[in-house]
């Protein structure tokens, strides 16, 4: 019987049958962009492999990479692999406690040191004695480099195998609700998400991708790098905010995923140059409609994209309904870290507004008496690291998953999200309110870029609102901020118009200081961090609910 085909096999076709095809593409400021080929790729992480093995680490050592994306996150991904370790990346933009906690939980013996914009900072939280290696685009460091290594380490040869059982990566949550968990992944696993991927959306080695999303996320994970490791096709990476849009028009991507907030930025972007009346009625027109669709998404950089997808959180319905009426084939799917981002994803012919999707095959699904979906899926984690006490809540008796989310399903099998489980709370009228559906109602209005409704114990539920970024600037002036708080008027009663009594909404408060991942309120992935957020304007709360007007400026 033959061996069952693992990740690193592809990876081994590719370096055999594409060797001159490039496969990563890397910009580098001030110079040309570098491409690797997969001979180059698979040439430097052999080197690195067999320069890892040299360290005599034991078997399934854990090797830490911290970096921004680039073309050597991927390259050290497959030394590591290929030296019998196991990777566990970290969120780039995160602080020196959470580094050292991910390292220390970890047990990791050895830091890849990759592109970073705070690493002064961040390197308090590394163990004094926990050896460095610097990738090329590092910042300035005295720790042996990536390219010397190489230089002079000769290359591990033949197609070192893996176990399907052996642990591939520990994924860390990004600690939304509290203290990051090593979500464990093993070979057999992270190779059925990632061909399950690639066959249901259909990559092929002519597409094209950005890479930009964080690495250490699942969803960049899954279905930037490890699909393309076994599909095969063309990624580019991004190097910083500013050059966002020429990295993406150099890339020209074909198959292009992104999340929420990201998504409204980019309407944003192109409402902030055309009011939305005066785009909607260019696009009803018959010929030039079509031509404004072009220049948008040509704009954009998505003018070649044939499947657009949005993971990570919840999209607004009204966000999809936009792009889809500019020709942008933008659908909305649903996973987790704990099944590598395998579980839901819409289709051409079967998606819905406010729906996630139908199951991935082999996925299976039910909704419990209280309403909480539970999974089964091929990429179903191996556990919690070091957290027996989680994996025994984790699942029911029968294993599936608990996903924490509230959910229906309709006939068809597509999945409606209605809320967090954690997440619910009671006013004072002692009916249980979801806060996310309320929040995609009122994230549908271009005047606000993120919200959170809460309102524990108190009268009637109230939402923070962050205003959109081109709006920040300008309400200082009191005739824009005027304009702006009679248009919060009308969003307030659009909302109201649309949920329950007991869910209606007191008011909308405007915070002054937009939620960020530098300031600690959205995790690396800009999910907001509820918890955090409600506790630093706790005692706020009750001054707000005195105040006459709909609208507060906090």
């Amino acid at each position: 019987m033959p061996a069952q085909k693992l990740i690193l096999d592809h990876v081994y076709d590719h370096e055999s049958a594409d060797r001159d095809s490039v496969y990563l593409t890397q910009p580098i400021s001030g110079k040309p962009p570098v491409d690797y080929t997969w001979g180059q790729v698979m040439d430097q992480a052999r080197r690195m492999a067999a320069h890892l093995r040299s360290r005599n680490l034991e078997p399934g050592a854990k090797i830490a990479i911290l970096s921004k994306n680039c073309a050597h996150f991927f390259i050290a991904e497959l030394a590591i692999w290929m030296a019998g370790g196991t990777t566990v990346a970290i969120y780039p933009t995160e602080g020196p406690d959470t580094v050292k906690f991910v390292l220390e939980h970890s047990e990791s013996k050895l830091l890849f040191v990759g592109k970073l914009d705070t690493w002064p900072h961040q390197e308090t939280g590394v163990p004094a004695d926990m050896p460095r290696i610097a990738f090329p685009l590092a910042p300035p460091t005295t720790y042996d480099t990536w390219d010397g290594i190489v230089a002079r380490t000769e290359p591990l040869t033949g197609r070192i195998a893996r176990a399907p059982d052996d642990l591939a990566m520990l994924v860390y949550t990004s600690g939304s609700t509290g203290q990051p968990k090593g979500v464990m992944h093993n070979f057999e696993r992270i190779t059925a998400c990632s061909e399950g991927i690639a066959r249901e959306i259909g990559y092929n080695a002519s597409d094209r991708f950005l890479s930009y999303l964080p690495l250490a996320h699942v969803f960049e994970r899954a279905y930037i790098e490890c699909a393309t490791l076994v599909s095969g096709g063309h990624v580019y990476f991004a190097e910083t905010l500013e050059t966002f849009v020429a990295d993406l028009n150099r890339a020209r991507p074909t198959l292009f995923i992104s999340v929420p907030r990201l998504w409204a930025k980019f309407q944003h972007g192109v409402l902030a140059k055309m009011p939305a009346r005066k785009l909607d009625f260019l696009l009803s027109l018959p010929i030039i409609g079509g031509i404004v669709r072009k220049k948008v998404l040509t704009g954009l950089g998505l003018n070649h994209v044939r499947l657009a997808g949005s993971g990570s959180a919840p999209i607004p319905a009204e966000l999809i309904a936009w792009y889809h009426k500019l020709g942008l084939n933008l659908l909305e799917g649903y996973a987790m870290s704990e099944d590598f981002a395998y579980s839901h994803l819409s289709k051409e012919d079967k998606h819905k507004p406010g729906y996630v999707g139908v199951p991935f095959p082999g996925v299976e699904v039910r909704i419990s008496e209280d309403h909480e979906v539970l999974i089964k899926s091929p990429g179903q984690m191996v556990g919690y690291y070091k957290r027996p006490d989680l994996n025994a809540e984790a699942f029911t008796p029968d294993g599936f998953f608990r996903t924490g989310d509230l959910g229906e399903r309709d006939p068809d099998g597509m999945l409606k999200l209605t809320g967090r489980l954690k997440e619910l709370f009671k006013t004072a009228k002692g009916k249980y309110v979801a806060p996310a559906p309320i929040e995609n109602l009122i994230n549908e209005h271009p005047i606000i870029e993120m919200s959170l409704v809460s309102g524990v114990g108190y009268p009637a539920a109230f939402a923070m609102v962050v205003l959109a970024e081109d709006i920040r600037p300008k309400v200082g002036d009191p005739a824009v901020r005027a304009e702006v708080e009679a248009q919060l008027k009308e969003v307030l009663a659009d909302v109201n118009r649309r949920v329950a009594e007991y869910e209606q909404l007191r008011m909308l408060v405007v915070v002054s200081d937009p939620w960020s991942i530098e300031n600690g309120l959205l995790t690396p992935t800009m999910k907001i961090k509820r918890s955090k957020i409600e506790s630093a304007v706790a005692a706020r709360i009750e001054q707000w609910y005195t105040v006459p007007g709909q609208v507060i400026w906090a």
